[in-house]
């Protein structure tokens, strides 16, 4: 069975800086391409970055570009958001997603997700 956990959420001034992990196991991640997306009360979950399964493409939503920047490990399994200039709005649960398999036969298409991880930025 597929899981994603994530890490390195926490509380961060106005400016700060946070780097996002989320650890993949229990299915050939390197077959997924994978995003993060957040989500705050009330609000839809929205997406943050996406990265392809090779992380030579990336594409980011239009309120973070420029400060924010995701990465992938396929021999580690993880998938990073550096997250630079950290604005209050920022502040949300960010989730992992993984969606595939992509380049190789499947079945059908799977996706996962993650438990979340809270980032807080205080103005």
């Amino acid at each position: 069975q597929g899981q994603l956990v994530e890490s390195g959420g926490g509380l961060v001034e106005t400016g700060g800086s946070l780097r996002l992990s989320c650890t993949a196991s229990g299915f050939t991640f390197s077959n997924y391409a994978a995003s993060w997306y957040r989500q705050t009360t009330g609000k839809e979950r929205e997406l943050v970055a996406n990265i392809n399964t090779a992380g030579l493409r990336t594409n980011y939503g239009a309120g973070v570009r420029g400060r924010f920047t995701i990465s992938r490990d396929n021999d580690k399994n993880i998938v990073y958001l550096q997250m630079n200039n950290l604005e209050p709005e920022d502040t949300a649960t960010y989730y992992c997603n993984a969606d595939g398999p992509f380049g190789v036969a499947a079945p059908r298409h799977l996706e996962y997700w993650g438990q979340g991880t809270q980032v807080t930025v205080s103005s």
